[in-house]
């Protein structure tokens, strides 16, 4: 009974520091982002579950010089395990615990990429309240609209450098599974940008595993603005035109069906009671869809789409 009270509080402390980490980590990237845009403040939106339990704080950003919409969402939510998870997101137990930061950041200029991260940390207990499961999911992902080979080098090293400490092959595994799963498969596997990291189901052996994969996920989080923004800055005055907005829309569009018919994150929120509001926070302010749209041969934009088409090797 010792041994199982003595676990127990140490869980508990884990997840405090999580959550304590997760928020510092919003304070952090929405101030950088407040300073890049240099026109407007996020707004938050504190927020609370009426059916189960938690809440969260919602901060979004519109009508910005550099960024079209945003949202650096943060959420602490736990309730009990529903027969709609059991059936359709494969959770088996008596309740749950669920932790993390997500970003989805929309700028003005096409030649600016939209850029998504989350870092999350999940709990599932028995009907004694015991941890039976727990795991880390997360990464980051660069959606352009235009492609610069400088820019996608500079996005995947950063990622790279930032988890060779943690194993040599981790960048090649992730990167290959973001790869396979940031894809809109009734497209022909037409993937949505040109990928990042991604990884999910991480589950420690033990408590030392448990503070690696803490490291770990601490280190992702960390290096994200310095893995997007220097790609912002330098793009953002870029000229464009009615021609480079209509395949900023259209591209836009694809983003809109991954999420809302593929994105495990996006269902989870659904299928949780979640609040739809900052779940449909990923989704652009402007997007279309054109009938069997092609682009022009041997244009800039025929150049996005055979990357999206046949993923490459950054580095």
């Amino acid at each position: 009974m010792n041994k199982i009270l003595h676990s127990e509080k140490q869980s508990l402390l884990f997840r405090d520091r999580w959550i304590r980490y997760i928020h510092a980590l919003q304070d952090t990237i929405c101030t950088a982002l407040e300073k890049a845009d240099g026109a407007l403040r996020f707004v938050e939106d504190r927020w609370e579950r009426t059916e189960n339990g938690g809440g969260g704080k919602t901060r979004l950003i519109n009508d910005g010089k550099l960024f079209e919409k945003g949202g650096v969402n943060t959420s602490v939510v736990f309730g009990k395990v529903t027969d709609a998870m059991r059936t359709q997101l494969k959770i088996d137990g008596s309740s749950w615990f669920a932790c993390g930061l997500s970003l989805v950041i929309h700028p003005l200029n096409p030649f600016v990429p939209t850029v998504h991260a989350n870092w999350r940390y999940f709990e599932l207990y028995n009907d004694h309240d015991e941890t039976i499961d727990r795991w880390f999911g997360g990464g980051t992902d660069l959606t352009p609209y235009y492609l610069f080979a400088d820019d996608a080098r500079h996005f995947h090293q950063t990622l790279k450098k930032t988890l060779d400490p943690f194993g040599a092959g981790l960048y090649p595994k992730y990167k290959k599974d973001c790869d396979a799963y940031f894809a809109n498969h009734h497209r022909n596997e037409e993937m949505r940008g040109i990928g990042g990291i991604f990884y999910d189901y991480l589950r420690p052996a033990g408590d030392a595993d448990a503070e690696q994969l803490f490291a770990f996920q601490e280190a992702n989080g960390n290096v994200f603005l310095e893995a997007y923004l220097p790609i912002a800055e330098k793009r953002r005055n870029m000229p464009y035109g009615e021609k480079e907005i209509q395949w900023q829309e259209i591209r836009r569009g694809r983003y809109v069906e991954f999420n809302l018919i593929h994105d495990r994150g996006t269902l989870f929120g659904l299928k949780t009671n979640g609040r739809t509001e900052s779940i449909l926070m990923s989704l652009p302010p402007r997007a279309r869809w054109i009938y069997d749209y092609q682009p022009e041969p041997g244009g800039l934009e025929e150049e996005l789409l055979q990357v999206c088409l046949h993923p490459k090797e950054w580095i």
